[in-house]
């Protein structure tokens, strides 16, 4: 669950990301003096919003689902669960917020002591650091009430399920685990980029996600 979130949530910052750099590109001039028209700046803006939201809706449901699914299957096997989430989330959580934070500073150091902006050197930290700023801006910092989510909703589905049929609970497990397998297929293949739209091929005006 862990890293299926930080994949998932840095899908979300991609394809934000990706489809406001085409908007730029297409409907704004970079290389004149002209400034921006607010109408374009608040597009660019709401592009970015969306994604967004629209990323984080599909991560709140498959936690939601998959927390009811495993509190339905075996309380025991919940309390290991969620164990598990709070010792690999710690971790995760620390290593994506030191590794960003290193790809970042790397960056500056060639910018400012080296200063070697312009040379492959820089071009290789810029990579770093696109890939540095959701690790510790998104992820990272999100794991926390991903963990408290879980944990405090977690443990009201479990004096829920105990009081059900185990039949009836084990039916309910397979279901909502369904529901969030769903969830988890958009958050990566309903928020990805298309092989055309990557190409290059023209794109539309209206924002859409499947």
């Amino acid at each position: 669950m862990i890293f299926w979130f930080t994949g998932a949530s840095i899908q979300a910052v991609v394809s934000g990301a990706y489809r406001a750099v085409e908007f730029i590109k297409a409907n704004i001039k970079l290389d004149g003096t002209e400034r921006a028209s607010i109408q374009d700046s608040k597009r660019v803006v709401e592009i970015c919003t969306i994604y967004a939201q629209r990323g984080m809706i599909n991560i709140f449901l498959s936690i939601f689902f998959s927390t009811f699914a495993f509190a339905c299957l075996e309380p025991y096997f919940f309390i290991g669960y969620l164990i598990s989430i709070a010792l690999f989330g710690l971790f995760q959580a620390i290593f994506m917020a030191n590794a960003g934070g290193a790809w970042d500073n790397a960056k500056k150091v060639v910018e400012v002591e080296l200063k070697e902006k312009g040379s492959e050197l820089h071009a290789a930290t810029v990579v770093g650091d696109t890939v540095g700023d959701p690790f510790k801006d998104t992820s990272s910092v999100s794991m926390n009430p991903v963990i408290k989510f879980t944990t405090l909703f977690g443990l009201l589905a479990v004096e829920l399920a105990i009081t059900l049929d185990p039949g009836v609970a084990h039916m309910l497990a397979g279901l909502f685990f369904l529901i969030s397998l769903v969830f988890v297929w958009r958050s990566f293949y309903g928020m990805r980029i298309g092989d055309q739209e990557a190409a290059g091929a023209p794109k539309r005006e209206t924002v859409e996600v499947a």
